[in-house]
């Protein structure tokens, strides 16, 4: 009796070889891609952060370059490049100093100015806060002094380790500002060429993708970092002059806080907002005070509605929402740092994927594209 051998089972398009659906299969290769991306950027990540002072200084020397480069581009039609790249980078780094000691100087002499006025405000609050509606006793702001007092004299050992471990920060700091210096001399001069032969030195497709994603990762890079710039600046400007007029102590030390706040998108400004209605409350009482906090709202009114879209436009183009993210992301990340750096990578980010996923370019890429 001949045996009856089994019929070989059907494939259809509903199924594979292996019996998984397509779907599943194409959802599974993409998964295994994912993961792989996950852990190579991890691994870029960690390195990073383990290097972190040289990725900090790169990042700053970057900052550095496309602010003050169109600067030596049109001084270098006059003067030699070396010697325009010498005065952009002299111009940059006087200038903060300068105003970092017309600040000190500011402050040293409002300090006595400041100490009796801090000390009435103080002292007024402290009796506004016993009257209706809040009727706080006396004893409690004395029992709260007391608390503060007996905390430092008892954690004066800790305090005394942790200023010298921030003198020790500032050190740190300082070299890798001073590293930062030396990158910008670098890129400056001859950035565009340094960008070319790293991308000479890889196969022929590969070198040109690469040269392709660093022309338009540091157009936007430079793009946003112009116009942060500028939006920083001319919230420190309405934010001085308010202060000024209003009479608020420190008005030249809160400006240059707005300022450096601003490179924090969405909360940098606020931030330094609210420390400034702090000192107009301490200093000047609460209308003063609430008249600074009205300041968030108009000057966040002009940022979001009038700055960003017209200067930020032409640079990048992210959703508030992604902004949001980013910024959250970074600070939960790395902090202060992670929340600064983190718009323009994920713009630069995007930015290089939409570039290398169009078309390639008939025309070479410019001698600008790069650093």
């Amino acid at each position: 009796m001949p045996v009856r051998r089994p019929r070989p089972r059907r494939t259809t398009a509903a199924t594979d070889r292996a019996g998984a659906p397509p779907g599943l299969r194409r959802l599974s290769d993409y998964a295994w891609r994912l993961l792989v991306v996950a852990a190579a950027g991890y691994l870029v990540l960690a390195l990073l952060g383990r290097y972190h002072l040289i990725t900090l200084a790169a990042f700053l020397a970057l900052v550095i370059t496309s602010v003050i480069r169109p600067v030596v581009d049109l001084m270098a039609r006059l003067v030699p490049r070396p010697l325009a790249v010498l005065v952009g980078l002299l111009g940059a780094v006087l200038v903060p100093a300068g105003l970092l000691a017309l600040i000190g100087e500011n402050v040293a002499d409002q300090v006595p100015r400041l100490t009796r006025e801090f000390q009435s405000g103080l002292d007024e609050l402290e009796d506004a806060a016993q009257g209706p509606p809040f009727h706080i006793a006396r004893s409690t702001f004395d029992d709260l002094q007391h608390k503060v007092a007996t905390y430092l004299s008892e954690h004066r050992s800790t305090l005394i380790s942790t200023a010298v471990s921030g003198a020790g920060r500032v050190v740190e700091l300082a070299t890798g500002a001073a590293l930062a210096v030396f990158m910008s001399v670098f890129f400056l001069h001859s950035g565009d060429r340094m960008w070319r032969w790293a991308a000479e030195q890889l196969p022929a497709a590969a070198g040109d993708r690469m040269f392709r994603g660093g022309r338009v990762a540091w157009r936007t890079f430079a793009g946003y970092t112009r116009g942060i710039f500028i939006v920083a600046a001319t919230n420190a400007v309405l934010v001085g002059i308010a202060l000024f007029f209003l009479g608020v102590p420190l008005a030249l030390p809160l400006t240059v806080l707005e300022f450096f706040a601003s490179f924090v998108p969405l909360v940098g400004s606020p931030v330094a907002m609210l420390v400034a209605s702090l000192v107009a409350l301490a200093a000047k009482g609460p209308v003063i005070a609430i008249v600074v906090l009205l300041l968030i709202v108009v000057i966040g009114q002009i940022e979001g509605h009038l700055l960003h879209p017209i200067v930020m436009s032409w640079a990048v183009s992210l959703h508030p929402v992604v902004v949001a993210v980013s910024v959250l992301v970074g600070s939960i990340s790395a902090g202060v740092i992670g929340a600064v750096v983190a718009v323009p990578i994920v713009s630069v980010v995007w930015a290089v994927t939409t570039e290398l996923r169009g078309p390639r370019p008939q025309s070479g890429p410019g001698r600008t594209g790069s650093p």
